[in-house]
């Protein structure tokens, strides 16, 4: 890490995230080498880290969730994006076993979140919820050494944990004397203890810094590498370009929307903005360009056509410069909301 970083910042890992061979989270010895839980025959399981099928949840006459299908991979971050209201935290619990589903199944590494074992498959869950309750009385080592021991993880890696988001300066004070932002990396610290397989994060940058929020997602990718299956619930969609391998739009409980961020530029079909700049002024401009000034043209067209606008463009005398405006995640958010609402 740079002597130059912000104080408090979340600190650059200085070795990444992984399983030592033939061990488990709490570095115990176990039957296989595999870090993902084994089954009744000793066997890793080989099913997704998470998956859900057909699911709806209904609280009284609301459903909160409404049919949803989807799984989390390993090594993939997935965004689940939605107002209030949309089914985002009761998904979350769902995966938890904190609450059950009335119709479909939810399993982790194939077993059911809320059935017999359900304890187990927890010890492979971070999570951080969008609350943070720590108590004010506790320093921030007792907080971590506390969690570690209700996951029935050794305490000695914790010291190193806390130096990684940043906060190891500030170990031996109080709780209750934390900034929002610390008290928010010291819930993510809890989340990374024993390198879960599966995180859930709900609003995970709240109370960060800009630059502390970079290196949040520094540490993201690196957990992503290690194979861990992402899920991050956010409100905050344009910080998360270039961090998201997929995004799940939900609305009132369904789930409207599901790919690559490419798959939803191709679904939203918004337009896709070309600016063009040319080293002398233009006299007459090609067919379907808008002339923004002596040098610049500018043409909107559909992401399918983009390739063979680029194509159109380079083949123009005098080109010195292109730009493209693609919809980002935001737009591509609203316009869903849109067709919904139509």
């Amino acid at each position: 890490m740079s002597s130059s970083a912000p104080p408090g910042a979340l600190r650059s890992p200085d070795t990444p995230f992984a399983y030592p061979a033939g061990a488990t989270q709490a570095g115990r010895p176990r039957r296989g080498t595999s870090p993902f839980p084994e089954d009744e025959t000793g066997r890793a399981s080989a099913a997704a880290p998470v998956q859900l099928e057909d699911v709806t949840k209904t609280y009284g006459r609301q459903r909160a969730v409404d049919d949803v299908s989807f799984s989390l991979n390993p090594g993939e971050c997935t965004v689940l994006a939605g107002h209030n209201g949309a089914g985002k935290s009761t998904l979350i619990k769902l995966i938890l076993g904190l609450t059950h589903a009335d119709a479909g199944r939810v399993a982790v590494f194939g077993r059911d979140s809320g059935g017999r074992g359900a304890a187990a498959l927890r010890r492979h869950i971070g999570y951080l919820p969008e609350t943070v309750a720590l108590h004010p009385s506790l320093t921030g080592a007792e907080t971590l050494d506390f969690y570690a021991r209700l996951k029935g993880l050794p305490t000695g890696p914790n010291a190193a944990l806390l130096a990684r988001v940043g906060i190891a300066q500030a170990a031996r004070r109080r709780v209750g004397g934390y900034s929002k932002g610390m008290r928010q990396r010291l819930a993510l610290a809890q989340a990374l203890l024993g390198q879960p397989r599966i995180l859930l994060l709900d609003e995970p940058t709240t109370g960060l810094d800009p630059a502390s929020r970079l290196l949040f997602y520094d540490l993201i990718r690196e957990l992503r590498n290690a194979g861990a299956a992402i899920l991050l619930s956010t409100h905050a969609l344009a910080e998360l370009e270039g961090h998201a391998d997929r995004v799940i739009v939900m609305r009132r409980g369904k789930k409207i929307a599901d790919g690559s961020l490419s798959d939803l530029r191709r679904q939203a079909d918004l337009p896709v903005r070309v600016r063009l700049t040319f080293d002398f002024p233009l006299g007459d401009i090609p067919a379907g360009w808008q002339r923004m000034g002596a040098q610049r043209l500018e043409r909107s067209c559909a992401e399918a056509g983009k390739l063979a606008i680029l194509n159109e463009a380079l083949a123009l005398p005098g080109l010195a410069d292109i730009e493209l405006d693609v919809p980002g995640l935001d737009e591509m958010y609203a316009q869903f909301l849109r067709r919904e609402d139509d």
